[in-house]
């Protein structure tokens, strides 16, 4: 593919301006609007909106609304596609060293993450760098980590192909990001949000064990292993409404800040036994309802230590909506299934 004349033209401009460019005092919102901006145009994205009209079906989101750990961020650019999130791309100015700069990298990969893109870009139009967002990011990691590719402006006329075969329009329409983001997949483990999720929620479980073990001795392993699942899995099923809307958003992260943690725990989940028709919430017996209520889990007593770990936990990583039907899948099962569940535990 040849390389568009617009491209080109930006390139000679940022070489012949190279120092003023590369000034402190040059802003990043000059970056985006003289080079960045344009780059991503002459890749066939409505950057400005010329096109799309609504609101609804824009291509390109400025300052995109993203809740990372609690608090509402604004990745600087989102790419959309059919109303879905592709990528974010976070732009910096030019006087900002994206190669060994690790502040920027993992600002990026944590948007990223947070949203459960697989791949975003980090640029200053002078460096390009694209990271693998399935990486878990930690603040101490050097830029190069889960990084997958990396130019300077002086390659793209020569790399052209291999920008747009990624990132022109057409080609994230027909699936270039996941069929690169799987190569990179095959070449190297990947820890996704989920496996993430997932190994964090092992420990969950054997915190919560131990505490309940030693403070309800008369427990048969069943009864354990029940209580410990079922904890777990209430917790989840209400982050996740929080992270919908359904439940006020903070709720739990307020309610194990405090002391009494599960004597809170078994409030809130009275009240979701009032709200959501699911065997995850099921306390008293209900006409027309085959599965037993549980009589054990409200009962039992569970120290403020293992809760607070997990309620820290649990706002940090939050579980994408296929783990969350597979992990919760057995509560919304058929009517016989839940009373073998409950009668196996008695």
């Amino acid at each position: 593919m040849s390389v568009p004349a617009q491209v080109v033209k930006l390139v000679d401009q940022f070489k012949d301006q190279l120092q003023a460019v590369k000034s402190p005092q040059y802003k990043e919102a000059w970056a985006r609007m003289n080079y960045i901006d344009p780059f991503f145009k002459a890749l066939g994205w409505d950057v400005h909106n010329e096109m799309s009209g609504t609101l609804i079906h824009k291509e390109v989101v400025y300052e995109d609304t993203l809740r990372v750990e609690g608090a509402i961020k604004a990745p600087d650019y989102c790419f959309y596609t059919g109303g879905a999130r592709k990528f974010f791309v976070e732009a910096k100015k030019p006087s900002v060293n994206l190669f060994d700069g690790r502040s920027a990298a993992f600002q990026v990969r944590r948007y990223a993450w947070s949203a459960k893109l697989p791949l975003s870009v980090l640029t200053d139009f002078e460096e390009l760098a694209i990271y693998d967002c399935r990486v878990m990011p930690q603040q101490e990691d050097k830029a190069s980590i889960a990084r997958s590719l990396y130019m300077n402006y002086e390659e793209y006329s020569d790399r052209w192909d291999e920008i747009a075969s990624l990132f022109l329009k057409e080609a994230v329409l027909s699936g270039s990001l996941d069929a690169y983001t799987q190569d990179l997949k095959k070449k190297r483990g990947i820890a996704t949000v989920d496996d993430a999720f997932l190994k964090e929620m092992e420990g969950w479980r054997e915190i919560l064990a131990k505490d309940l073990a030693k403070r309800n001795p008369s427990l048969t392993r069943r009864e354990l292993n029940y209580a410990v699942q079922m904890t777990i899995d209430r917790i989840v099923f209400l982050r996740i409404c929080e992270d919908r809307g359904i439940e006020d958003y903070g709720n739990l992260e307020a309610l194990v800040g405090k002391d009494n943690v599960y004597d809170r725990l078994r409030d809130a989940f009275k009240d979701a036994d009032d709200k959501y028709n699911s065997g995850l919430f099921h306390f008293r017996e209900e006409k027309g309802r085959d599965e037993l209520p549980d009589d054990l889990t409200l009962k039992l007593q569970l120290s403020d230590q293992p809760l607070k770990k997990i309620g820290e936990g649990e706002v940090q990583v939050s579980p994408s909506p296929l783990s969350i039907k597979l992990l919760l899948a057995a509560h919304y099962s058929k009517p016989d299934k839940a009373r073998g569940k409950q009668q196996a535990c008695r």
